[in-house]
C-alpha cells in the first residue's frame, strides 16, 4: 500500500504547512494526519492568545515539537517548549498495557527489546539527538526534563505554570495518569489536549477514560490512534 503524500493526505495544507511536515518526518513515527493536527494547533492559540507553554510528554526525536516550533517561528511566535522524556527508551510497562487491537501485552513486546538496564531500544533516542533536532529549528526557548514522568512531574521546577498545548505520547498507563492528574488542570481553558496513543494502547486509553469518566468531553479522531479536544472555556 502506498503511504500518499502530506498534500494528498491533507489538502488543507498550504505549502508552507507541507515544507514543515516534509522536514520533521524523518524525526517522528506520527502520521501526516498527527503532525496536521499540531500545526492547528498552534494556530488555533495563538489566533486566540491563549495563554501558555507547549509541552509534549514522550519526545522519540523531537519530530512533534519541531512541528510546534516551526509553526511557532513562521507565525513569529515564541512560547516556551516542554519536552519531558526518559531519553533513554521505553520504560517497562504495567498490567495494564496492552495493544488495543490484538490485546497483546505490551511487556512482550518490551521484553524483546530491552537492554537489561530498566528500558529499551523501543522509540530509544538520546537526549543529545533531540537537543540537535529541536535546536535545527533555532526555537530558543526550550525546557529538556529527563526521567521517568511519575518522578519528574513530582519535582515543582518541572511543571509550566500554565499550558497551552498538553500533548501525551508516553504509551502507558501509570505515566499517561500521572500526566492528566498533574498537568491537565494547568491546560489553559481553549487550550488543546492530544493523546497519541489512545487508539493503539490499552493502557493510555484506560487513564484517559478513567480521568474523564463522567465530564461531557468530545474527543475528536485524529487518526487511527490520536485523539484530539480543546478545553472547555
Amino acid at each position: 500500500m502506498m503511504i500518499p503524500e502530506a498534500h494528498e493526505d491533507i489538502p488543507e495544507a498550504d505549502a508552507e504547512d507541507l515544507k514543515i511536515l516534509k522536514r520533521v518526518k524523518p524525526f517522528t513515527l506520527t502520521s501526516n494526519a498527527n503532525l496536521w493536527a499540531t500545526i492547528q494547533a498552534v494556530k488555533h492559540v495563538e489566533a486566540r492568545n491563549i495563554p501558555g507553554d507547549i509541552v509534549e510528554l514522550g519526545v522519540w526525536r523531537g519530530g512533534q515539537s519541531m512541528t510546534a516550533a516551526l509553526t511557532m517561528k513562521r507565525l513569529g511566535t515564541g512560547r516556551r517548549l516542554w519536552l519531558f522524556d526518559t531519553f533513554a527508551g521505553m520504560p517497562e510497562p504495567g498490567e495494564h498495557d496492552f495493544k488495543a487491537a490484538t490485546g497483546e501485552s505490551a511487556t512482550k513486546v518490551w521484553n524483546e527489546t530491552q537492554d537489561g538496564k530498566g528500558f529499551s531500544d523501543w522509540c530509544c533516542a538520546s537526549l543529545e539527538d533531540v537537543q540537535a533536532n529541536i535546536g535545527s529549528t533555532a526555537h530558543a526557548d526550550v525546557r529538556y526534563v529527563q526521567g521517568m514522568v511519575e518522578d519528574t512531574l513530582k519535582e515543582a521546577a518541572n511543571l509550566p505554570e500554565t499550558i497551552s498545548i498538553l500533548r501525551l505520547d508516553t504509551d502507558w498507563y501509570e505515566s499517561t495518569k500521572a500526566e492528566l492528574e498533574i498537568l491537565y488542570p494547568r491546560l489553559s481553558p481553549g487550550g488543546v489536549l492530544i493523546i497519541d496513543d489512545y487508539g493503539s494502547w490499552g493502557g493510555a486509553k484506560k487513564a484517559v477514560d478513567e480521568y474523564f469518566a463522567g465530564k461531557p468531553i468530545f474527543l475528536n479522531r485524529i487518526d487511527h490512534t490520536a485523539r484530539l479536544m480543546i478545553k472547555d472555556l
